[in-house]
C-alpha cells in the first residue's frame, strides 16, 4: 500500500517545512523507495499566478503549465523529479470543484458541508496524485500554521486518512520553532503549545523537527519529546545552517532515515548520499568567488527569485565557485537613487524577471550600461524583452520602441501580445506557461550551451519579441539563436560581444537540479568564471 507522509507546521510561517519536506523525500528516495509531495496551500486563490511575488515569493511553473507554490521548485530539486499542478492543491480548488459539483446535481438532496463534503474532496485529490504517481511514498505539505483557521479542513482530512489508510501506512511530523531570547536561553513553550494544539485537532506528531538557530540542548529535546507523547529518538534538531542542501545530511546523521522507516514498517538500507554530500562540499568550499548583480523589481523579498538564485548555487557548486550577490532594486535606478558605476564592481549581471512598467526603465538604464561596457549580460523573460528594447532605441535608433506592455501607444512595439491572448478575459492560467519545445540553431550561443536542435523549457509570459522587427534587429547585430515553434525568438545573443550577452524567453531555472545545473546558468556562470 501507498505510504502517506503528513508535514505540519506550528508557532510561524516560513520555518522552513519545505525544505524538511524536500529532504525527507530526498532521505527516504535515497534508500530505494519512490517518493512524490504534494504542497497544500490554504489560501482562496485557485493558484499562485495572480498573487504579487511580495505576497507569496515566487510562482513556481511545474512542466504541465501549473503556477504552483515555492515549495514545489524545493521538491523537484531535492527529488530531481517533474511534478504536476496537481500536486499543489488549495482551498480555491476544492471549493470551486465542490460548489460545482452542487450547482450540477451531484449532491442531489444532501446538505453540503466541510464535512463529509469539503474533507472527501481534499482527500480525493491527494490519493488521485498518489494513484497517478505510482509512488511507494506521498509527502503532504500542509501550508500555513497549526491552528490558522484556513487550514482546519485539511488538517481533519489528513485525520480521517490516518484511520482509513491505517495507523502502519500514515506517519506526521510536526515543524515548529525553538526561540533563542537575547538572554542566549533556548525555549521550548512555542514548540509545547504548538504540539499541544495539534493534538487538540486530533492529530498525534510520529517525529517533531524543531527549528532553532542553533542545535536543540539535550535538556530541552527531552522535554520536548515528553510533552509529545514521544520517545526521544523522535525529536530531532534543525538548527540554521549554510546551506539548505545540508538539512537532508544533519536529519539523516541523527537517525532520522531509520526511524521514519521502522515506523513505516518500510525495509531500511542506509542511502548512499556521496554526491548529495560532494556538492554540498564544493557548495560551502570554493576556491574562489565572483560577484553577480541582481537587477529587479522584487528585490527586497528574495524568494520572488527564490529559483535563480537556486539555479546559480548549483552551476557555482560544479565550477567550484562562489557567488555572491548584490542585489539592485530597477525602480531606485529608474529614480536616480542608485549610481550605475556601482556595477563596476559586478563580475557579470542578470536582468530578473517581472511584469509592469514600475522599474522597467530602470533596468534598460542597466542594461543600457552592462552592453556599454562589455559586462557579462543574462535576462530572462521580462529581461529578455528589455534587452531587446533597449538595443531597439539604442543601437538600431528606433525612438520610442517599448514592449506594449509598457506603452501601448509606442511607435515600435519590438515587443507585443501574443496572438493567443487577444481574447483572454480571465488572467489566472492563460498565459503561455509550461514546457515547450525550442529549436536551436547551430553555431550559436544556444547551440554551445545545449548542443542539440530542440529543447524544453519551461515558460510563463504574456508578451513575445515581435516577428516584424526580427530583420532590422538581426542587421544590426542582434542573433536569434531559438525559436518557437509558432515562429517566436525564444533566446537572443549579441554577435561580436566579447563576453556573453544572452536573453532566454523562458525559465531555465525551474528545470535546474543540484545535482544537474541548468544549462544556461551554467555557461553563463562558467563563462565568467573562466
Amino acid at each position: 500500500m501507498v505510504k502517506y507522509i503528513f508535514i505540519t507546521g506550528g508557532v510561524l510561517s516560513g520555518l522552513g517545512k519545505g525544505i524538511v519536506t524536500a529532504s525527507t523525500g530526498l532521505l527516504l528516495k535515497s534508500i530505494g523507495y519512490s517518493v512524490t509531495a504534494i504542497k497544500i496551500d490554504p489560501y482562496v486563490n485557485v493558484d499562485a499566478g495572480t498573487m504579487n511575488p511580495y505576497m507569496h515569493g515566487e510562482v513556481f511553473v511545474t512542466e504541465d503549465g501549473g503556477e504552483t507554490d515555492l515549495d514545489l521548485g524545493h521538491y523537484e530539486r531535492f527529488l530531481h523529479i517533474n511534478l504536476s499542478r496537481k500536486h499543489n492543491i488549495t482551498t480555491g480548488q476544492v471549493y470551486y470543484e465542490v460548489i460545482m459539483r452542487e450547482r450540477r446535481g451531484d449532491y442531489l438532496g444532501e446538505c453540503v458541508q466541510i464535512i463529509p463534503h469539503v474533507t472527501d474532496e481534499i482527500k480525493r485529490r491527494i490519493r488521485s496524485v498518489a494513484e497517478e504517481s505510482s509512488a511507494d511514498i506521498v509527502l503532504v505539505e500542509i501550508g500555513g500554521t497549526v491552528g490558522d483557521i484556513e487550514g482546519l479542513p485539511f488538517l481533519e482530512a489528513i485525520r480521517q486518512m490516518r484511520i482509513e489508510e491505517g495507523f502502519n501506512n500514515t506517519l506526521a511530523i510536526h515543524v515548529a520553532l525553538s526561540p533563542i531570547l537575547p538572554s542566549g536561553e533556548q525555549k521550548t513553550k512555542p514548540v509545547q503549545h504548538s504540539i499541544q494544539e495539534l493534538r487538540r485537532i486530533g492529530i498525534q506528531p510520529d517525529a517533531v523537527v524543531v527549528r532553532s538557530p542553533r542545535w536543540l540542548e539535550p535538556g530541552n529535546k527531552a522535554k520536548i519529546a515528553l510533552y509529545s507523547n514521544l520517545p526521544g529518538e523522535a525529536v530531532y534538531s534543525d538548527p540554521d545552517v549554510d546551506t539548505i542542501y545540508r538539512v537532508p545530511l544533519i536529519l539523516h546523521m541523527q537517525g532520522y532515515t531509520k526511524h521514519i522507516a521502522g515506523r513505516l514498517g518500510l525495509e531500511y538500507r542506509e542511502p548512499d548520499l556521496s554526491r548529495w554530500m560532494k556538492f554540498v562540499d564544493r557548495l560551502s568550499n570554493p576556491e574562489r568567488r565572483i560577484r553577480i548583480a541582481m537587477i529587479g523589481k522584487y528585490t527586497k523579498l528574495r524568494d520572488s527569485y527564490i529559483s535563480i538564485v537556486e539555479a546559480l548555487k548549483h552551476t557555482a557548486a560544479w565550477n567550484n565557485i562562489g557567488i555572491d550577490l548584490g542585489w539592485f532594486e530597477a525602480t531606485d535606478i529608474e529614480n536616480n537613487r542608485i549610481d550605475l558605476e556601482e556595477l563596476e564592481g559586478y563580475d557579470g549581471a542578470l536582468i530578473l524577471p517581472g511584469f509592469g512598467r514600475r522599474g522597467s526603465e530602470g533596468k534598460i538604464k542597466a542594461i543600457r550600461y552592462l552592453r556599454e561596457h562589455g559586462k557579462p549580460i543574462l535576462g530572462i523573460c521580462f529581461g529578455m524583452q528589455l534587452m531587446v528594447v533597449e538595443y531597439a532605441r539604442n543601437v538600431v535608433g528606433l525612438e520610442g520602441a517599448n514592449s506594449r506592455e509598457l506603452d501601448p501607444n509606442t511607435p515600435h512595439p519590438v515587443v507585443d501580445l501574443l496572438p493567443s491572448q487577444y481574447n483572454v478575459e480571465h488572467l489566472g492560467g492563460t498565459m503561455r506557461l509550461g514546457s515547450h519545445p525550442i529549436h536551436i540553431v547551430k553555431d550559436t550561443i544556444a547551440w554551445r550551451i545545449y548542443g542539440r536542435e530542440v529543447v524544453y523549457e519551461r515558460h510563463r509570459h504574456r508578451y513575445e519579441v515581435n516577428p516584424r522587427y526580427i530583420d532590422v534587429l538581426e542587421s544590426s547585430g542582434l542573433r536569434i539563436s531559438g525559436w518557437s515553434p509558432e515562429g517566436y525568438p525564444e533566446f537572443i545573443e549579441l554577435r561580436g560581444y566579447e563576453t556573453i550577452y544572452f536573453g532566454s524567453q523562458p525559465h531555465p531555472e525551474f528545470k535546474s537540479r543540484p545535482l544537474q545545473p541548468s544549462p544556461i546558468y551554467y555557461f553563463f556562470v562558467k563563462s565568467i568564471a573562466g
